[in-house]
Formats: structure tokens, C-alpha cells, sequence
């Protein structure tokens, strides 16, 4: 069993920048891929960015040159560096891993508020 702990989220005037960091403890060997997702009101979860455990990353089209994610494997953590955020970036962020066996660890979500 893997947990995921958050955190980082919070309230941010259009323009600013935040960083979210899940911390995994358990069996972290079990860990292959770390990313994160977020949901907003009334929509559905989706694929914000992804770090495999040889460092390859993938972004959603919406997060492209704003975010960063990083990964530090000696401390189970994987970041997400959010920058220029806009409005529309208000959610709940969720962590999530997979296991090489293709098994999803989620976290519990931290809230992420942009104002304009």
C-alpha cells in the first residue's frame, strides 16, 4: 500500500504562482509513474501532468509553458510548479501514482483558487 499526502494549495490573484507537493510513504518501490489530475465544479477529472520514474513528462495542452512537474525519488515526491495561473486553474488538485503493476494510488486533494 502506497499513501499520498498534499499539500500547497490555496487562494492566488490571476498571475501568481503556486506549488503543490505529494509526498508518498508505504511501499514507495511499488511507484512508477506520479502525476497529477484536477477537477473543477461540475466537470470531470482530467490529466493535468505526468513524470515517469526515468524523469519523461507529459502536460495537458490547457498547462503547457505555465506548470512544471519534478519528481524526487529519494524522497517519494513528486511537485507541481504552477505559474501564470489564470481563473480557470480553479480546483481541486488530486496526486496520483501507479505501481508497475499498473495499480492507482490517489491523494485527497488539496484546493487550488485563482482569483481575478
Amino acid at each position: 500500500q502506497v499513501q499520498l499526502v498534499e499539500s500547497g494549495g490555496g487562494l492566488v490573484q490571476a498571475g501568481g504562482s503556486l506549488r503543490l507537493s505529494c509526498a508518498a510513504s508505504g511501499s514507495t518501490n511499488s511507484i512508477n509513474i506520479m502525476g497529477w489530475h484536477r477537477q473543477a465544479p461540475g466537470k470531470q477529472r482530467e490529466l493535468v501532468a505526468g513524470i515517469s520514474s526515468g524523469g519523461n513528462t507529459n502536460y495537458a495542452d490547457f498547462v503547457k509553458g505555465r506548470f512544471t512537474i519534478s519528481r524526487d525519488n529519494a524522497k517519494n515526491t513528486v511537485y507541481l510548479q504552477m505559474n501564470s495561473l489564470k481563473p480557470e486553474d480553479t480546483a481541486v488538485y488530486y496526486c496520483k501514482m501507479r505501481s508497475w503493476s499498473k495499480y492507482d494510488y490517489w491523494g485527497q486533494g488539496t484546493q487550488v483558487t485563482v482569483s481575478s
